[in-house]
């Protein structure tokens, strides 16, 4: 796959994955939120929690588990925190980090809690 064509894979992906969570009555805060530690794909509301969302596609769900490296994780774990920064109750804020896996047929998997240090 072309670099171009992954990017818009991605991009096709993360939409999915929105609107999966907003099917759910999550609202989408923000997209490809970048800060000086990296990015988050997505960023969502459910009541006061903030979930921060990795999507991964793949061929399969388990191909796309295995492209999130630990370094990454990290890089997540960091730009979720100055997110956080700027929220009311701050590092206090109730979150989440889940991973959304997508394979290539579109289905969905997202692992709750899939992320922490």
């Amino acid at each position: 796959m072309s670099g171009i064509t992954s990017y818009h894979a991605g991009l096709a992906a993360e939409d999915s994955v929105a609107r999966d969570y907003a099917r759910r009555g999550m609202a989408m805060t923000a997209r490809r939120w970048r800060g000086r530690s990296g990015e988050i794909d997505l960023i969502a509301r459910d009541g006061a929690r903030v979930i921060f969302i990795e999507v991964k596609k793949s061929s399969t769900h388990a191909r796309a588990a295995s492209r999130l490296s630990a370094a990454q994780t990290r890089r997540i774990y960091a730009a979720g925190s100055e997110f956080l920064a700027g929220e009311p109750r701050g590092q206090d804020t109730e979150v989440r980090f889940d991973v959304a896996l997508v394979d290539a047929v579109g289905r969905i998997d997202v692992i709750e809690n899939a992320i922490g240090l």
